[in-house]
């Protein structure tokens, strides 16, 4: 089942000066700094950028928490969405799919050990 908002994931042409950008926006630095993501914790939510996809209107993506991504990927398509993207697993044991709802609206889950529920209590 859906936990709640985690994550909103902007790709980016640039992802070191893109980095260095939100590091000024948000006035801290990356929690998780690897080549394929950067991760800033706002608030006990989740900024990421990634070095792929199209940056834009259409580019980001929202991933709302669950425990199991297969099992909550099974359970959206159930309700009519399409796969965008198969549960991959994206490095440090985070997991994520993306479907596309009845109206087409990207609609991501992510499955992630490290995110810290009490930070948002």
């Amino acid at each position: 089942m859906i936990q709640g908002l985690r994550t909103v994931i902007y790709p980016v042409t640039e992802l070191e000066a893109a980095k260095a950008w939100y590091q000024q926006v948000l006035g801290v630095a990356p929690y998780f700094d690897q080549p394929f993501y950067v991760g800033f914790d706002v608030g006990g939510f989740e900024l990421g950028l990634v070095p792929d996809g199209v940056p834009g209107s259409s580019g980001a993506t929202a991933y709302w928490g669950t425990a199991d991504a297969q099992a909550e990927l099974a359970r959206l398509v159930g309700l009519g969405a399409a796969v965008e993207t198969p549960v991959e697993d994206v490095g440090g044991g985070i997991r994520t799919a993306v479907v596309r709802d009845p109206d087409g609206n990207l609609f991501g889950v992510i499955e992630n050990p490290h995110f810290d529920r009490a930070k948002v209590a």
